[in-house]
C-alpha cells in the first residue's frame, strides 16, 4: 500500500515508533485513530507525495509501534505522552514544523501536540472529533450508546483486554463496520493489516490504556487548559462524518472555544472513517487548507 514510502524506527523517551516517510516538500504528519494503524491513510497519502513530505507514524502501542507497559496513573498513554513522541519523530527527520492531520485518537494527539508544542505545528486538521473534555461533558444517551467503547475500554482490572482477546477479529470488524455509513468500506489489504496488529495482546492492552487515559489524564489536561484560557494558535480545520453521531453537534462553535482564530470546516458525506469512506471529498477539503497562507 505504501510502496513509495521508507520505513523507519524512531526511539522516544518511552516508546519505539514505527514510521513511514515518503515524498518531498513541506512536512505533513498524518495520525491514525482507534482501532487502526497508519494504513488508514492508504487512499490519501500516495496522492500527496509529489508536494509534501508525508509522515505516517503508528501511535505508541498501536500497529507496529512499541509502547511501555501501561501505568496505574494513566500517564504513559495520555495524549500528552503521545504528542511528545511526535517531537522525537520530527527531530529524527530534521523537521522543525509540520502540518498535522489527525483522525479519531490521532486528532486528539494532534490538538494536544498543538497545545503543548505550538512551535512545531503549522496547521491542524481534526477529523470527526471534538476535544476530549467536551465529549465527556456534552455526550447524551445516544452518544453513550454509539460510543460505548469509551466506557468499556476504560474499565480497570484487565476486563476489556480479556473480553476482546477472546475474539479480537469479531470485535474489530464489529467496531469498524458499526461506525461506517456503508459496511464493507475498508479495502481487504487495510483490513488484513488492522487484523494483523489488533490480534496482538500488547496492542489490545495499549488501546485500553489509551482510553483509560481518555477518561482521566486527558480529560484533566483539557480542563486545566480551558480553565487557563490556553488556545490553539495555528489555523484549524475540522471535518466530520455527516452520518456520524457527532453530526448533531455544532463542531465549529465547539472548536472555536479552543482556537485563537475561527476554525473552518464542514461535514463530509460518510461515517466516521473519512480517509477511507470518502477520500476524494476529504482530500478536496484538505488541499486548499494546506495551501492557504
Amino acid at each position: 500500500m505504501f510502496e513509495e514510502f521508507e520505513t523507519k524506527r524512531i526511539l522516544t523517551d518511552s516508546a519505539e515508533i514505527n514510521v513511514r516517510v515518503g515524498g518531498r516538500g513541506k512536512a505533513l504528519l498524518l495520525l491514525h485513530g482507534y482501532p487502526q494503524t497508519h494504513a488508514c491513510w492508504h487512499k490519501i497519502a500516495p496522492k500527496l507525495v509529489d508536494n509534501f513530505t508525508v509522515i505516517l507514524p503508528d501511535l505508541r502501542g498501536y500497529g507496529d509501534s512499541i509502547g511501555p507497559p501501561p501505568d496505574t496513573d494513566n500517564q504513559l498513554y495520555s495524549k500528552r505522552s503521545m504528542a511528545n513522541d511526535l517531537t522525537f519523530v520530527l527531530d529524527a527527520l530534521s523537521i522543525d514544523k509540520a502540518i498535522v492531520v489527525g483522525h479519531d485518537r490521532g486528532g486528539r494527539v494532534g490538538y494536544r501536540f498543538a497545545l503543548d508544542h505550538a512551535d512545531r505545528v503549522e496547521k491542524l486538521v481534526v477529523l470527526d472529533i471534538i476535544p476530549t473534555s467536551e465529549m465527556w461533558e456534552r455526550t447524551n444517551a445516544q452518544g453513550f450508546i454509539s460510543g460505548y467503547h469509551w466506557q468499556f475500554l476504560a474499565q480497570p482490572g484487565g476486563l476489556p483486554e480479556h473480553m476482546i482477546g477472546l475474539d479480537p477479529e469479531r470485535y474489530l470488524r464489529h467496531t469498524l463496520d458499526s461506525w461506517t455509513k456503508v459496511r464493507g468500506s475498508f479495502s481487504s489489504k487495510a483490513m488484513d493489516e488492522y487484523l494483523r496488529c489488533f490480534r496482538q495482546a500488547s496492542v489490545i492492552s495499549s488501546c485500553c490504556a489509551d482510553y483509560r487515559s481518555g477518561a482521566t489524564s486527558d480529560w484533566y489536561n483539557d480542563a486545566e487548559d480551558k480553565k487557563a484560557g490556553k488556545k490553539i494558535i495555528c489555523p484549524v480545520m475540522t471535518l466530520w462524518g455527516q452520518r456520524d453521531g457527532r453530526s448533531n453537534l455544532d463542531n465549529i462553535s465547539i472548536w472555536n472555544e479552543w482556537c485563537a482564530s475561527l476554525p473552518v470546516g464542514h461535514a463530509v458525506d460518510c461515517g466516521h472513517f473519512l480517509p477511507e469512506e470518502n477520500p476524494d471529498a476529504t482530500l478536496s477539503a484538505l488541499l486548499p487548507f494546506f495551501k492557504e497562507r
